[in-house]
């Protein structure tokens, strides 16, 4: 497969801007997440991973999210995100998260914590420089 398998979303103001780079196994998130309809928001993100996950072009998987606030809906969509990256970790692949946060916004800390206690796979919490 070849970079046509790049992706990208605008984000807006109730959704993250989302870019897929194949070639790299690079998917970056960022902004607030509260689209109106979740599920169809996130539907292209998770379709992507999957596919990317099946055929890996990357020897690794990097998601990068600098997300500062989610709606429940969007909560549950990242939950199968992370379940989707769990599985392929159990699997053998290499993947991990590294959310990004500003540090004058703590609330953001403990959203991303309460998703990395699920996790096995490495995921790292730093404040952006």
């Amino acid at each position: 497969m070849s970079d046509t398998n790049d992706f990208s979303i605008t984000g807006s103001q109730s959704t993250p801007s989302v870019t897929g780079n194949w070639a790299q196994g690079l998917l970056r998130m960022q902004g607030d997440s509260y689209p109106e309809n979740s599920f169809e928001f996130f539907s292209p993100i998770i379709a992507w991973l999957e596919c990317f996950l099946q055929n890996p072009p990357a020897p690794m998987l990097r998601v990068e999210l600098r997300l500062v606030y989610m709606n429940t809906s969007s909560v549950k969509a990242m939950m199968d995100i992370f379940d989707l990256l769990e599985d392929a970790h159990k699997q053998g692949r290499q993947v991990r998260v590294d959310w990004y946060y500003d540090s004058r916004n703590e609330r953001v800390v403990d959203l991303a914590d309460e998703f990395r206690e699920d996790c096995t796979f490495p995921f790292q919490i730093a404040a952006d420089a």
